[in-house]
């Protein structure tokens, strides 16, 4: 009996104590340029890729194109830029798209046609984001 009461020590209480030591509390998920999402936070997380299905097939089928939900402004949105004051690919490791996608295991094809930095057709957001990355403005 005390041979069971150890291993059971030895083998659970370490395992219990390293899993609240070492969990993952979540994706470290950078902010977007915007001063507020198309949506509410939670329904972008739990929802998003049904809203970009939504728009593809309204865009490839119909012919009807909107910003509101589409990839393009997500990534304008939601790129980020180096040190450097390029933009990174929102797919990149650590990068918004990435972050959320590499903690839940989830593999996206996405990029393999659109692009995945904003192509400097907003002017306007990209300044920000230069000017983000230079420290002469923070992030809202």
């Amino acid at each position: 009996m005390r041979a069971l009461v150890l291993l059971f020590v030895l083998l659970v209480v370490p395992a219990a104590a390293g899993a609240q030591e070492g969990r993952a509390s979540g994706p470290v998920i950078p902010k977007g340029k915007g001063t507020q999402c198309v949506a509410e936070t939670d329904y972008m997380r739990r929802f998003h890729m049904i809203e970009l299905t939504h728009q593809r097939d309204e865009t490839v089928h119909r012919g009807i194109r909107t910003e509101r939900y589409s990839l393009k402004e997500c990534v304008e949105c939601h790129a980020s830029v180096g040190t450097d004051g390029t933009p990174i690919s929102i797919n990149a490791p650590g990068q918004f798209c990435a972050s959320c996608h590499d903690y839940a295991a989830v593999t996206i094809d996405c990029f393999q046609c659109h692009a995945s930095k904003p192509d400097g057709s907003d002017q306007a957001g990209l300044a920000r984001s230069l000017a983000v990355a230079a420290g002469m403005e923070t992030v809202r």
